[in-house]
């Protein structure tokens, strides 16, 4: 029996600016987007030859209809291929849902990646891409497994070399409610600023780091304000944002050891319930 697993990974947005909304409904944006290491977060994803689709996950909340992005991806390359993908897939969520970390997207491009392979696709990365911005904005960045710098709604994905971020030591934090992407956006252009926070480009050893979602963002969850200003606090942190839409919080640590102390003192002094995890920029 044919098998094969694959790991999705999560990404992180170093810079997100909102620049129109546009006449289909989507906000133009301008993102330098990169995945981070799988070895560290990323959902599994196994595919088993069956003798029809079907797609199986454990964590509750995940749809296993027709609107869950795996299913989305093996329709749009069954189209594509004029092949039918007979595949049982069973997926390991890691990946917070609601985070701004890109999980479904991944998960999605992950399973076009798996399908050209085993069956045989040939497609290029550049086809795959323009399956995956059929059905969602952020999966053509996800086929690329690189740094890449995103523009229109997502779907315009150009790779970039970026050395000198890879290898970046951050620490997300989130809280137990989720944000989601069409919430996020709907103010996003005329939103009112929390009075006291920050949302000026910051600047890093390789770049300036910036996300125009925050203030729509923060305006209605006032905790993430919070937690920024409580990050940007912290000795061991150089910079402090949120991820994509949210509601994820990324810190970049100085001192890649105190990731766990940071971890322990953000549950005791901001919220017990705070799930965490320190990883690199792949």
């Amino acid at each position: 029996m044919q098998q094969q697993s694959r790991i999705a990974p999560a990404k992180i947005n170093l810079s997100l600016r909102v620049l129109a909304k546009r006449a289909d409904g989507f906000h133009e944006i301008e993102s330098l987007m990169v995945p981070l290491s799988s070895a560290m977060l990323g959902d599994v994803l196994h595919f088993d030859k069956a003798d029809s689709y079907s797609l199986h996950c454990d964590e509750p909340g995940v749809p296993l209809d027709e609107t869950n992005l795996i299913t989305m991806a093996v329709r749009e390359f069954e189209r594509v291929s004029g092949k039918p993908c007979h595949w049982q897939i069973t997926l390991e969520k890691n990946i917070p849902h609601g985070a701004g970390l890109g999980g479904g997207s991944s998960d999605a491009a992950t399973t076009l990646l798996a399908l050209n392979d085993l069956e045989c696709g040939g497609f290029s990365d550049d086809q795959l891409a323009d399956m995956g911005a059929c059905f969602g904005s952020d999966v053509p960045f996800f086929i690329y497994q690189q740094a890449c710098m995103v523009k229109g709604r997502g779907e315009l994905v150009e790779p970039v070399h970026r050395p000198e971020i890879s290898g970046q030591r951050v620490l997300l934090l989130k809280p137990s409610f989720g944000v989601s992407t069409p919430e996020a956006y709907q103010h996003c252009l005329d939103a009112k600023a929390v009075p006291g926070v920050d949302y000026a480009p910051q600047e890093m050893p390789w770049g300036e780091i910036i996300n125009e979602l925050e203030k729509p963002v923060f305006y209605k969850h006032r905790f993430l304000a919070e937690m920024k200003l409580w990050l940007l606090d912290q000795v061991e942190i150089d910079a402090a944002m949120m991820s994509g839409s949210g509601s994820t919080m990324m810190a970049f640590i100085n001192d890649a050891d105190a990731a766990d102390d940071l971890l322990a003192r953000a549950r005791r002094e901001l919220d017990p319930t705070l799930w965490g995890c320190s990883v690199t920029i792949a």
